[in-house]
């Protein structure tokens, strides 16, 4: 039982297995035990403790449930009183579920409490496939192997049965009746478990996706785009953004973001660097056709944007902007409150409720009047804080969410979440279409059971199970950091390494330092520009002599450790919700086994294989190539040939390219990078994606650098999509590019025309 204010906060932070809260209307504020981490979460939530000490108790009441509403949305809160009912009903009181009074709701307070459990438990199509199992059905459709018909009687595949189970092949039906319902149009229980799954992760709608986030992300942009429109996206995006543009019609401008070229990877994109192109656009009276912001939050490597921020400066210039955050490696965000600052549905929450306020409509007053005497949206702007009129301020927010990558689902299964105050009259009719565009007519129904049962799962132990991998990854870290032997070939990157102090006013450098403990993240979560995940934790390895795609093999082929993201020098593990601290035991055990091999190895190596595993080193750690940015599209595939702004029309040429006549083979090698250098054009005519990291380097349309060469040719990883090592790489010829050039200058976009 806790008896004051702070003791129930307390409570909600170090128990993960409450699930519903009981608060009486008066009670004490203050406990002396209270923490600084207390302090700190609610001061970020916008909540300031003092003030809430000096309120009446019925108002300290209300305030707590503000208060726990906003660190664990998923609890179920109610209020017992025996003030007055107009004291405490209404929108006063409308964080709790329901007010019951001392002397008469004892047994309904009792039967809410486990009504509240059971609807959080309830998984509406895994319950309803389940039941689909056990109905003696006769199969007079598609799908042999439905209810195991054609496996079972089979003498040569009983070993599918074996492996998978028979349980799965009972569920298995292309059955859209007997209660399973169909993704394409859901009336039922698939209606059902996304309204859930909207209430779980804080969006006004939710759409379950069978075929990845890759599909997701096609679905929300072909929704949103219409041919013409321009979209902002960053130059190291997943490959499914490009092709979604392509799809659309749409013209990207790409963003550059800061490179960490020491260790071969790239940061994030800074603010800044969004306005000057906004503001690029606005100069040459194109502003009107920017219709997205496309960003990743988190990146592959756990950079992680203030999606408010971000979306508050952005309305400014543009007020009707639409954001999509793929946040595909981000689910679990929204389940811990210091990480669901960072979460787009959270963010736009937020952002809607600041723009409703009178305290903010007369901070926007106050600060436009000043605004405007200094110049308005010039350059100056680059470097000042922006504020959004709340009178056209829209917020449009989508999000896209691998929920097999982080959470519990099996492959491909993803969620689209929409924020989105436009959504029924702008964008459902497109969005619908988009969705059975894309969307399988025969979707998996165990990937569809499973975001069902993973969503069951985050609501009623999702703070506990991700707030133990946080825990596991800082485990990982000091671990690592604090013993000799691995740090004599290991480093953990952190904040420090990831972030330039640009974008950390904090401070905050480490999450551990051994000379006062382990650090306060609160701060930096709530007011740097980006911050790093500490479930991703980026391990230097080039003082191994192994480049990053050697040390994967080396962990994969002989340890059974698997990973997936390198760069040139690191490797990055990633902690989710099904990690042991076992796993986490047995990866220090094999990092220090490998230190051990190099020491041996190099104590008892000769001259020439110390000097060449000294060499190897360097190259790793100091002789490494820049991290080239997005160079430029050619004018032949500019929006217009004179366009003074970067927009590419990538269609063209990605269509282009489906013409052999239009294109050649170059030899990636030193010498097209020298001829490069000395001016020779080379304009790419296929995406060019190195993986890992798998982002494009080049893209359709886009001028070919010597730095880009120089990247490619630098790299150690055996798979480039896009590139044909027999061959080369695939470029437009010279004419193409006169005849596309000549088209486009005369308004002709006819492509038989480009290359008769």
């Amino acid at each position: 039982m806790a008896r004051t204010f702070e003791d129930a906060v307390m409570a909600v932070l170090a128990n993960p297995a409450i699930q519903a809260v009981v608060a009486r209307y008066s009670f004490p504020f203050s406990n002396p035990q209270a923490g600084r981490a207390v302090s700190e979460l609610c001061r970020v939530y916008g909540y300031r403790l003092d003030e809430i000490a000096a309120m009446m108790p019925g108002d300290r009441t209300l305030a707590l449930g503000r208060v726990l509403r906003a660190l664990r949305p998923e609890l179920d809160l109610f209020l017992v009183s025996d003030a007055p009912v107009e004291d405490v009903v209404g929108a006063r009181s409308r964080q709790y579920r329901r007010v019951f009074y001392h002397a008469e709701d004892y047994q309904d307070l009792h039967l809410s409490i486990l009504k509240g459990v059971h609807e959080r438990y309830d998984t509406p199509f895994f319950t309803a496939l389940r039941k689909y199992s056990l109905k003696p059905t006769g199969v007079f459709h598609a799908l042999p192997i439905s209810r195991g018909k054609s496996v079972n009687r089979s003498v040569w595949v009983q070993d599918l049965v074996e492996f998978y189970g028979a349980r799965a092949l009972q569920a298995e039906t292309s059955a859209t009746s007997g209660g399973l319902d169909s993704l394409l149009q859901p009336v039922g229980p698939i209606k059902r478990a996304q309204e859930l799954a909207a209430r779980a992760f804080g969006a006004r709608r939710t759409y379950f996706v069978t075929n990845g986030t890759s599909t997701a992300n096609k679905i929300v942009m072909q929704a949103l785009m219409q041919p013409g429109d321009i979209v902002l996206l960053s130059h190291d995006c997943h490959k499914s953004h490009p092709y979604a543009v392509i799809l659309a019609g749409a013209y990207p401008v790409y963003l550059s973001a800061y490179p960490l070229s020491q260790y071969s990877m790239y940061g994030a994109v800074p603010l800044r660097e969004i306005k000057q192109q906004l503001l690029r656009l606005k100069a040459a009276g194109k502003l009107h056709k920017v219709k997205l912001l496309l960003l990743t939050s988190i990146t592959f490597d756990g950079l992680t944007y203030d999606p408010m921020r971000v979306m508050e400066e952005v309305l400014a210039i543009k007020p009707d902007m639409v954001f999509l955050w793929d946040e595909a490696w981000f689910a679990y965000g929204r389940f811990v409150p210091t990480l669901r600052l960072r979460t787009a549905m959270d963010a736009a929450r937020r952002l809607k409720e600041r723009l409703d306020s009178p305290a903010y409509r007369a901070e926007y007053a106050a600060w436009r009047q000043e605004f405007d005497a200094a110049g308005g949206l010039d350059e100056a702007a680059l470097d000042s804080r922006l504020r959004p009129d709340p009178d056209t301020a829209q917020v449009r927010v989508y999000a896209t969410q691998s929920t097999h990558k982080t959470l519990t689902s099996l492959r491909q299964g993803s969620m689209i979440h929409v924020a989105d105050q436009e959504f029924e009259h702008r964008v459902r009719t497109g969005f619908d279409e988009a969705y059975l565009t894309h969307t399988s007519t025969s979707p998996n129904y165990q990937i569809l059971a499973s975001l069902d049962a993973g969503r069951r799962q985050v609501e009623l132990e999702g703070y506990e199970i991700v707030r133990r991998s946080l825990q596991l990854a800082m485990t990982l870290r000091e671990r690592i950091r604090a013993d000799p032997a691995l740090t004599r070939y290991f480093r953990i990157l952190g904040p420090r390494e990831m972030i330039p102090d640009l974008y950390r006013p904090s401070g905050l450098d480490a999450y551990f330092k051994p000379e006062t403990g382990w650090q306060n993240l609160e701060p930096a979560w709530a007011g740097d520009d980006f911050v790093l995940d500490p479930t991703r934790v980026t391990v230097h390895v080039g003082r191994t002599g192994l480049d990053g795609d050697q040390f994967k093999q080396l962990l994969m082929n002989t340890y059974d450790i698997q990973i997936n993201k390198t760069s040139r020098n690191t490797v990055l593990f990633m902690v989710h919700i099904g990690m042991s601290r076992g796993a986490i035991a047995h990866l220090v055990s094999v990092l220090s086994t490998i230190a051990e091999e190099l020491d041996d190895r190099l104590q008892h190596a000769g001259n020439a294989e110390r000097s060449v595993h000294d060499a190897r080193v360097r190259g790793l750690i100091e002789e490494l190539p820049p991290l080239p940015d997005f160079s430029r599209f050619h004018p032949a595939f500019l929006q217009t040939a004179d366009s003074t702004t970067p927009e590419g029309d990538m269609r063209t040429a990605f269509y282009l390219a489906y013409d052999d006549a239009a294109c050649e083979f170059v030899t990636l090698d030193r010498a097209l990078s020298r001829s490069v250098a000395a001016g020779r054009t080379v304009v790419c005519a296929r995406f060019v994606t190195p993986y890992p990291p798998g982002f494009p380097v080049l893209v359709p349309g886009q001028v070919v650098t010597s730095e880009i060469l120089d990247y490619l040719l630098a790299l150690d990883v055996k798979e480039i999509h896009g590139y044909e090592p027999d061959y080369g790489l695939r470029v437009f010829t010279n004419a193409a590019l006169d005849a596309q050039l000549a088209a486009k200058t005369a308004g002709t976009l006819h492509l038989t025309e480009v290359v008769a």
